[in-house]
């Protein structure tokens, strides 16, 4: 008995306290952008205490701002002189770039990548693991394929941040009527968060 309510209380104050936890060092992350304003202006000299979370509101103001102003006429005008300015520094380049091109298509509102769980055989023949479309091959690399290819990210567990990209034909991938959080759940949780029983699996390539 004392075993079976130990485990349940491990239960239910492990996902609570980790909780708890991320959201405390995303805060206290956050708040950190106060040293940014002046002294004189900053919530522990004018009310005499610091202010949790007053980073957490400057930084959604912050990036409110900057979408306003990258919305209008004089904002896409400044975004496109500064990134002239960075296309001129040779390594800046490069790693701008790519984080811009990976945002983009992330964020972007037309973008299709990681709206659509699949199936895959990997790594090997007779296995299957989760991965998500992310696209299709560019030009260049389409031209040396025979067929329809995708490009799909396959996560691991329990990090679904690191994983691997592979390019796969068309017809190997199995389409899911599974969403994407709940493959995510699924890949956490090393695989003990099952889909719900009413969603079935459905071969959907042609």
């Amino acid at each position: 008995m004392i075993k079976k309510n130990f485990l349940t209380g491990l239960l239910v104050l492990i996902p609570i306290i980790l909780t708890v936890w991320l959201l405390g060092t995303l805060i206290s992350f956050l708040d950190q952008i106060i040293l940014l304003l002046p002294e004189t202006v900053r919530p522990s000299n004018i009310i005499g205490t610091p202010v949790i979370g007053f980073g957490v509101i400057m930084t959604f103001l912050i990036i409110l701002f900057t979408g306003f102003l990258a919305n209008n006429f004089f904002g896409k005008k400044i975004i496109l002189l500064y990134e002239n300015l960075v296309n001129r520094l040779p390594f800046v380049k490069t790693i701008y770039g790519g984080i811009k091109q990976v945002s983009d298509t992330l964020l972007s509102n037309s973008g299709n990548a990681f709206t659509k769980a699949v199936l895959i055989e990997f790594p090997m023949a007779g296995t299957y693991s989760f991965a998500f479309i992310t696209g299709e091959p560019n030009e260049e690399i389409d031209k040396n394929l025979k067929g329809k290819f995708v490009n799909v990210y396959v996560p691991t567990t329990p990090n679904p941040t690191s994983g691997y990209t592979l390019i796969v034909p068309k017809n190997k991938v199995i389409d899911l009527d599974i969403s994407v959080d709940q493959v995510l759940k699924y890949v956490i949780s090393m695989g003990v968060v099952p889909a719900k029983k009413n969603q079935k699996i459905k071969n959907t390539s042609k």
